[in-house]
């Protein structure tokens, strides 16, 4: 299965005031990796937008178990990889690491998304091409 790793420091932006790191801040680090994950699966937004005619796949569904807590300077690990895919969602699982000890899971989904082809305002799922599935593992 496809699996990529982020390697990331904590920094002092990241944490609250009791010195750990704020919990809306790791759900911005679990959406950075895994536009990082499609990215290394080949594709980059403007890449995406040509190639599959759509706006991009946005998050409708997301939770977390903190099983660790990371503090300023903790270097962490992010290791992420879909783990569903559906006509046009899909599943991601995060899983972080501080060390070799498991920190966070997490989970996404996401909808595969273009304009709704009567009003450009509004996004409508699309089907997930099978290039796409077949590059990242679920075909």
């Amino acid at each position: 299965m496809f699996t990529t790793r982020r390697a990331m420091r904590i920094e002092w932006g990241d944490c609250d005031a009791a010195g750990i790191v704020f919990y809306p801040r790791y759900f911005a680090m679990f959406d950075a990796a895994t536009h990082h994950h499609i990215e290394e699966a080949g594709w980059g937004r403007a890449e995406l937008a040509r190639a599959f005619d759509i706006i991009g796949f946005p998050m409708v569904d997301t939770r977390a178990k903190f099983l660790l807590s990371s503090s300023y300077g903790d270097d962490i690990v992010i290791e992420t990889r879909v783990t569903a895919m559906r006509r046009s969602s899909f599943d991601v699982e995060h899983r972080v690491f501080r060390g070799e000890a498991l920190a966070i899971e997490a989970f996404e989904t996401r909808v595969w998304s273009g304009r709704h082809p009567e009003d450009p305002s509004r996004l409508k799922g699309r089907e997930i091409p099978e290039a796409v599935r077949r590059r990242l593992g679920e075909a």
